[in-house]
């Protein structure tokens, strides 16, 4: 249960789930229309499915190109006018039935769409089941930087079955490892742990035996969310990772996998932590060696640091042209409590730690 505002929208996580979807839609409305919106690859492996599922409530399941170089205006344009043509009203619920991308694009539709919609989040990624699907953020992405444009609009209720990871290839799989690897760093040195532990052998898990750490991270997300809806003070450490994450996304025009871009963003920025005396040695070779376990690249692309520099000042985390990192002390505590948990790193520093 995430408590924010003042109302609180369950999360259900449990090999299976899915199966309970519409007892969930029931719940954010009994009467409304509902509208599933995904993408080709997951309609295509999921749509009929859900639309068996939803069937009570004469559910229509949308399908449209999605991934990171659509997560663009034009597509949040095209799927609003899809539901206008179609004349859902404002008594529509949105299921928004798919990874990250999918997630962040129908939430930012069901955010503005009359107003605002209900929105039930079913993720069938491993990264957005732990981080994406959770905590409200939705938007887009424009040639100036990721997640740019866009609204905090939480969802009514999540549904996460890591059934649905059967699926998923290989390399997204990994990639959700680094956001599970995140909020170990940024919460919980343990579950850090129990998540190497995991690393070095996941590609022989059956998917049910994710769902303890699923669990967990949705937890340690769950918590901070609660604490801080608007990203005005702790859900700051979030964003460990991500700042430099981020820039290497948009200077690869979105072609590197989001978990990807962490991963070298987790290693890069606990790097900077090291050089300005604030992480305490080696937490830096931790990650790395966390990330390697798992397939994650940790070397950085070739990119001229000056260009990923540049991105991360367009970034929607900095502050009057200064850019400000999370950065831990440690596995399992981050820095800035006493400065409102950014902190700021000047340039010199940035580019040692990515020509390392």
């Amino acid at each position: 249960m995430v408590a924010v505002a003042g109302l609180p929208y369950p999360i259900m996580v449990a090999p299976g789930a899915i199966e309970r979807l519409a007892d969930v839609v029931r719940a954010v409305g009994d009467r409304n229309r509902v509208v599933v919106l995904t993408d080709v690859t997951v309609g295509r492996l999921y749509g009929h499915r859900v639309d068996r599922l939803l069937q009570a409530f004469g559910a229509r399941v949308i399908s449209m190109e999605m991934d990171e170089q659509r997560k663009t205006r034009e597509t949040w344009a095209n799927l609003t006018d899809v539901l206008l043509e179609q004349q859902f009203g404002r008594d529509t619920t949105i299921v928004a039935l798919g990874g990250g991308v999918v997630g962040d694009i129908v939430g930012f539709v069901a955010a503005t769409y009359m107003r605002g919609v209900p929105v039930v989040q079913v993720p069938t990624t491993l990264l957005a089941m732990v981080d994406a699907s959770v905590g409200g953020k939705t938007g887009v992405d424009t040639p100036a930087g990721k997640n740019l444009v866009g609204a905090f609009h939480q969802p009514s209720a999540v549904v996460i079955d890591p059934l649905l990871l059967e699926t998923l290839p290989p390399e997204h799989i990994r990639a959700g490892f680094a956001e599970i690897l995140k909020h170990g760093i940024v919460a919980d040195e343990e579950y850090f742990e129990r998540a190497s532990a995991f690393a070095n052998a996941w590609s022989a898990l059956r998917f049910a035996e994710l769902t303890p750490l699923i669990e967990r991270s949705v937890e340690i997300k769950a918590d901070i969310v609660s604490r801080d809806e608007r990203e005005s003070g702790v859900r700051k450490v979030l964003n460990f990772g991500h700042t430099i994450g981020h820039a290497i996304e948009a200077a690869t025009n979105y072609r590197t996998l989001h978990g990807e871009a962490v991963a070298m963003g987790l290693v890069t920025e606990a790097r900077m932590a090291e050089r300005i005396g604030i992480a305490s040695g080696g937490t830096s070779s931790r990650i790395e060696r966390v990330c390697r376990a798992v397939g994650l690249p940790t070397a950085m692309p070739a990119i001229p640091a000056d260009t990923l520099i540049g991105f991360t000042r367009s970034d929607k985390k900095a502050r009057g042209g200064r850019v400000e990192y999370a950065l831990p002390t440690r596995i399992g505590q981050m820095a800035g409590a006493d400065r409102g948990w950014g902190i700021p790193v000047d340039d010199t520093t940035v580019r040692e730690a990515l020509s390392v």
